[in-house]
């Protein structure tokens, strides 16, 4: 079964970057950094999720996300699918922190369940069907709005959304220009899928914990 291993996001400053990663969210091999000053403006089309079993949880991430340095573009609220907020890190990346929970089952953690890319794309049919002649397998699909892929035992799952409808979710305009600063490491081969969406088979970034090793050894 396919997988993703981990996500590369092209930042102006890797430094800062890891810093806030680390500290908002606790990530460490799922996330890879590259420096980078590719232009890029408005909506890069693409979200990541951290699900997490209940509100508190939700909660306590978006608030030392903001702490760290990100901005809240939707404040964690109830919804008809449970409990959610959305922040956009310093680097211009947008999370989404979620659980299908509405109510707390016990303390607030800062673990969360699931990674979750989702990619804003334009025909979403199109997509799935380019997505499963590389081997990937559908586990979950609503139409033509959204697909959801099995990636087995991969520390980040993947999943297709309409380009204007993510947006919406993210609270932001689907306008957007330049590069997504982002490449997706997994096995099925290294490719640009039709939104321009890089597939690296071989990722070259150091991750999240390869860069605390490199500070700590300085």
């Amino acid at each position: 079964m396919a997988t993703i291993e981990s996500l590369t996001l092209e930042v102006a400053d890797t430094e800062a970057a890891h810093r806030f990663y680390t500290t908002a969210f606790g990530l460490d091999t799922q996330l890879r950094l590259r420096p980078s000053q590719a232009p890029s403006t408005g909506f890069r089309g693409f979200t990541l999720s951290l699900v997490v079993s209940q509100p508190a949880d939700v909660n306590a991430f978006v608030d030392a996300a903001v702490a760290a340095g990100a901005t809240t573009l939707k404040p964690a609220a109830k919804s008809l699918w449970g409990y959610g907020g959305v922040v956009q890190a310093p680097d211009g990346t947008i999370w989404q922190l979620a659980s299908s929970s509405k109510k707390d089952t016990g303390p607030a953690t800062r673990k969360f369940d699931e990674l979750v890319l989702l990619l804003g794309v334009a025909d979403v049919t199109a997509s799935k069907r380019f997505y499963v002649d590389r081997g990937l397998t559908v586990a979950k699909g609503f139409g033509s709005k959204y697909v959801e892929f099995a990636t087995g035992s991969g520390p980040v799952k993947l999943a297709l959304y309409k380009r204007r409808g993510l947006a919406k979710v993210a609270g932001v305009s689907p306008e957007g220009t330049g590069s997504h600063c982002l490449a997706v490491g997994g096995d099925i081969g290294s490719f640009t899928d039709p939104d321009g969406f890089v597939w690296e088979d071989a990722p070259s970034a150091p991750t999240l914990a390869q860069l605390a090793e490199g500070i700590e050894t300085q």
